[in-house]
C-alpha cells in the first residue's frame, strides 16, 4: 500500500489531510488502492479495463495503482484473454499469499482459532472444549495457539499477518445458567477487556466483533453477499444470533446489536410464547440428548462431524424450524429482504434438513400481505465467526468500507 500502517491497525495514508481538512494525493491514493483491491476481491479478477470503467479513474491512475499493487505481491496476473481487437486483457486477481489474519471465535462450549489468507481459505486451525468460557482460558488459548501456528509458518508468511480479529459473544456472563456454569462463575467477565488483554498477549493490532454479526459479515463478504443485497441471517451456536444486511452492508444499529434476532418471542409448540433463543439454539439440543440419555460431548468436538443423533436431533429440528418460520415473517413483515439465510455450528446435512424443514413451516402460515424471501442455507458454513473474525484486521488495513465498495460499483455501472 502507499504506507505503513499504525499500530492500532488504521492506515496512517487515510489520516493524511490537507491544511483545510480536505483529503490530499496520499489519502486519495490510498483510498483508491483499496478501491481497486475491494473490487478484485468482489469480482474473483478484473482487468485493468473493467477496474477503468467500475471506478470512473482514468486509465492511466489505474494502470498506475495495479503495477504498483502487483509489485507489493498484492496483487497477481492471470492469463490473457484475447478478444476480437486490440491488446489482450489481462485479470489481476488477489494473491491468496499475499496477507494473513488471525481469527478467534468464542463460544460458550468452544473455541476456535484460524490462520486465514487474504481470499477468505482457512490455512490452520486450532480448536478448544470446554464446559463455559473463562478469561484466563481464552487468552491462554488464543496466546498459546498463535505461537503454535507461528512456528508453523516461514518467516516471510509471519511478516505478512496483518492482525487478529476476535469474534465473541457480548455479555458473555449472561446465560450462564443454561450452559451450566456454576452460579457467578462467568461473572469475572463483566470487569475483563478482552481487547486490551489480548492486545497485550500479542505482537499484532487486534479487533473486536459481536460474533453473529461477524458470521453474517462472512457470508456477505465470501457467501451470498454478492447475489443477495439485503438479508436477514441466522447463525445458530450454543445460542441463537444474526445479523442484518442492507445495501450490501451490515446494519448494526446505534448499539451494535440490530439483528440479535435471539430475543425475538416465537411461540413453542404449545402455543406459549418464548423467546427464539429458548429453542433455536444448540443448548436446546443438548438438553433434549442428555434427556434421552445421549452423551452431547460430540456436539461440541467438530462441527462438521456430528454423530447420528437419532430422534433428538429430528425433534430439534422440527421444533427449530417452526421456530425460525415465524422469525422469518416476522422479519419480512417489516422489511421485504431479499433473502433469509440459515447457517451454524453443524454439518452440512444438518443444515439442509432444517432449510428444508423451515419451508415446509412456513407453507403452512398465513402470508396474506408478506413478500416472503428467499429461504436459503449459508455457504460459509460452521467457521463463519472465526472467517469474520479473521476479515476485520484484512478489511481495516487494506480494504474498503463494504456499503462505499458497492455503493462504488453501482454508481459506475449505472453510466
Amino acid at each position: 500500500m502507499a504506507s505503513p500502517d499504525d499500530p492500532a491497525g488504521a492506515p496512517a495514508t487515510l489520516q493524511v489531510l490537507g491544511p483545510s481538512g480536505g483529503a490530499n494525493q496520499v489519502r486519495v491514493r490510498a483510498y483508491n488502492e483499496r478501491l481497486v483491491l475491494s473490487l478484485v476481491r468482489r469480482h474473483g479478477s478484473q482487468s485493468k479495463a473493467e477496474i477503468t470503467r467500475r471506478t470512473g479513474l482514468s486509465a492511466q491512475t489505474v494502470s498506475v495503482i495495479m503495477r504498483a499493487l502487483e509489485k507489493e505481491g498484492l496483487l497477481d496476473r492471470g492469463e490473457p484473454v484475447r478478444g476480437r481487437v486490440g491488446q489482450p486483457s489481462v485479470p489481476m486477481h488477489l494473491n491468496p499469499d499475499a496477507v494473513f489474519s488471525f481469527g478467534v471465535k468464542i463460544g460458550r462450549r468452544s473455541a476456535d482459532l484460524v490462520l486465514m489468507d487474504f481470499v477468505g481459505t482457512i490455512r490452520m486451525q486450532l480448536h478448544r472444549t470446554y464446559p463455559y468460557p473463562l478469561p484466563g482460558d481464552i487468552l491462554d488459548f488464543i496466546s498459546s495457539g498463535i505461537a503454535e501456528i507461528e512456528g508453523r509458518m516461514t518467516a516471510v508468511q509471519q511478516d505478512r499477518i496483518a492482525g487478529v480479529g476476535i469474534a465473541t459473544p457480548f455479555e458473555l456472563w449472561n446465560w450462564a445458567e443454561h450452559v451450566g456454569a456454576p452460579s457467578g462463575a462467568m461473572d469475572v467477565w463483566h470487569d475483563f477487556d478482552l481487547h486490551t488483554e489480548v492486545s497485550l498477549a500479542v505482537a499484532y493490532p487486534v479487533f473486536l466483533q459481536n460474533d453473529a454479526t461477524s458470521a453474517c459479515g462472512a457470508e456477505l463478504v465470501f457467501g451470498l453477499g454478492s447475489s443477495y443485497p439485503d438479508f436477514v441471517y441466522f447463525y445458530i451456536g450454543s445460542f441463537i444470533g444474526g445479523g442484518i444486511v442492507l445495501n450490501s452492508s451490515v446494519f448494526t444499529g446505534k448499539t451494535g446489536t440490530a439483528g440479535a434476532i435471539g430475543p425475538l418471542p416465537v411461540r413453542d409448540k404449545t402455543g406459549d410464547t418464548r423467546q427464539l433463543l429458548e429453542i433455536a439454539s444448540i443448548f436446546v439440543l443438548e438438553n433434549l440428548l442428555k434427556e434421552s440419555g445421549v452423551d452431547p460431548k460430540p456436539l461440541w468436538y467438530s462441527a462438521d462431524e456430528w454423530t447420528d443423533f437419532g430422534a433428538p436431533l429430528e425433534t430439534w429440528i422440527q421444533d427449530t424450524a417452526n421456530a425460525l418460520a415465524q422469525a422469518i415473517v416476522a422479519a419480512a413483515s417489516i422489511i421485504d429482504f431479499s433473502a433469509a439465510i440459515i447457517d451454524g455450528g453443524f454439518p452440512p446435512e444438518v443444515r439442509a434438513r432444517l432449510v428444508n424443514a423451515t419451508l415446509n413451516s412456513v407453507a403452512r402460515m398465513d402470508l396474506q400481505g408478506v413478500v416472503m424471501p428467499d429461504i436459503l442455507e449459508g455457504v460459509v458454513g460452521a467457521q463463519a465467526r472465526a472467517i469474520g473474525g479473521a476479515s476485520l484486521p484484512i478489511f481495516a488495513r487494506y480494504l474498503i468500507d463494504q456499503n462505499v465498495l458497492f455503493k462504488e460499483i453501482d454508481h459506475a455501472e449505472e453510466h
